[in-house]
């Protein structure tokens, strides 16, 4: 089976290419928290640094249990032997998969990775769109009736993946709106894979974050890890937390053969830093306070100049995602500039003017859509030092490398479209 390049490391790579012809770019499309490491997690890794073995595949016990602690502070009691390690959230959630079998239905838009692995597990994604403002869950109605169709077809539905809070759109979706799609899953019997690793970014702290195992416990697979609360990309560490009971055993059992097969354990001294993080000493916790205000600084920030010229987006509520709509603008795209699509319109900015975003149809959107994810944080600065300053500052917009960004996307969009009111 052939595989594309995922359009997220795509984009970035094409941006650096860009770089290196010294064309000014707009880094708008690569979803990395943009961030230093914070140094009590550098020593960590470094105190780690003689542990060479294997390892148990489901993770280390230190590591487990920290993150059942991380889970339970959170209202869910979890127990150590049900959580497994992997290297990264990605991979857990493609060996876990595996282990389910069948179809999986996804909302649209979604994550690009959900879809790509659904089919590289021989299986077919079941788009489903989601509501306004309730990205990351398909609309609960459309669901059930899409799965119904589904099975009347012949397909065999299994899964549906969340996503708490959203990538692509930055938004949360509402108690209701889970609670409903954790009904629909029992009544279809759907296990519900819970994408959560965004849930700490929330830029209010107040903001509630449901989570399908609320509702619907013995069902439920909730996963996350250090990428992006604590800018771990490179790390490579996630966690799974599965639902008590026979299923989760069942569960259990086929991501452990998958995980032995494949990655063997994760990285060792990976592991023992993992697990300081995952017990929130008050350090790392103050860092995640500042970045997630950060974060939300310059999504609102973003948002705003795509705002002022007409373009639709939902307020960003969480991570550094937003998804402006261009539909006011298609007349003017198409005439000017021959964009009628949305590959057309990322492809005509990124090679005018150095502006990297990923139109909608790469999360599961058709290609008419005139959406782009936008992903903000990249633009915090090009050195650690300046990142420290960004993180550390009440106004982040106000120094001066942010600035240039920002008044730089005035300047594209100025040209590329013209303001048009608002949409409602």
């Amino acid at each position: 089976m052939s595989v594309a390049v995922s359009a997220t490391l795509a984009v970035n790579e094409a941006l650096e290419e860009k770089r290196r012809q010294g064309v000014a770019v707009l880094p708008l499309g690569f979803g990395e928290a943009g961030l230093p490491v914070h140094s009590a997690l550098r020593d960590a890794l470094a105190a780690g640094g003689g542990c060479n073995s294997y390892g148990p595949v489901a993770g280390e016990r230190g590591l487990r249990e920290a993150a059942a602690g991380y889970w339970a502070r959170r209202g869910l009691d979890t127990d150590p032997d049900m959580v497994v390690a992997g290297p990264g959230s990605k991979p857990l959630l493609y060996a876990l998969l595996l282990s389910i079998g069948g179809d999986a239905a996804i909302a649209a838009p979604s994550w690009v990775s959900y879809a790509a692995q659904t089919r590289l597990a021989g299986r077919r994604p079941l788009f489903v769109p989601t509501e306004r403002g309730q990205g990351g869950v398909p609309q609960p109605d459309l669901l059930a009736e899409a799965v119904r169709t589904a099975r009347e077809q012949g397909r065999d539905v299994r899964a549906v993946i969340a996503t708490v809070p959203d990538n692509p759109t930055g938004t949360v979706a509402g108690a209701d709106t889970v609670r409903r799609l954790a009904e629909v899953a029992r009544a279809l019997d759907l296990v519900v894979i819970s994408d959560e690793i965004y849930r700490d970014l929330v830029h209010d702290p107040a903001t509630e974050v449901p989570g399908p195992a609320e509702f619907a416990p013995e069902r439920t697979v909730v996963t996350t890890g250090l990428s992006k609360s604590l800018a771990l990309g490179g790390w490579r560490l996630g966690v799974a937390r599965l639902p008590e009971g026979p299923l989760g055993e069942r569960l259990r059992a086929g991501l452990l053969g998958v995980a032995s097969e494949i990655w063997s354990s994760p990285a060792g001294p990976v592991q023992r830093a993992g697990a300081m993080a995952f017990q929130e000493p008050a350090e790392l916790v103050a860092h995640v306070e500042r970045s997630r205000r950060l974060h939300g600084a310059v999504a609102r920030a973003v948002a705003e100049r795509f705002t002022a010229v007409g373009a639709r987006v939902a307020e960003p509520r969480a991570a550094f995602y937003l998804y402006p709509d261009f539909e006011a603008h298609r007349e003017r795209l198409a005439a000017d500039f021959g964009v009628v699509d949305g590959p057309g319109l990322s492809r005509m900015l990124l090679e005018r003017y150095g502006l990297g975003a990923l139109p909608g149809v790469e999360f599961g959107e058709c290609s008419e859509a005139l959406r782009l994810r936008v992903a903000t944080s990249l633009l915090y600065g090009d050195s650690d030092a300046e990142r420290y300053a960004a993180l550390a500052v009440d106004d982040p917009t106000g120094l001066p490398w942010i600035r240039a960004h920002l008044d730089r996307l005035e300047e594209v969009l100025a040209e590329a479209v013209e303001p048009v009111a608002a949409a409602a």
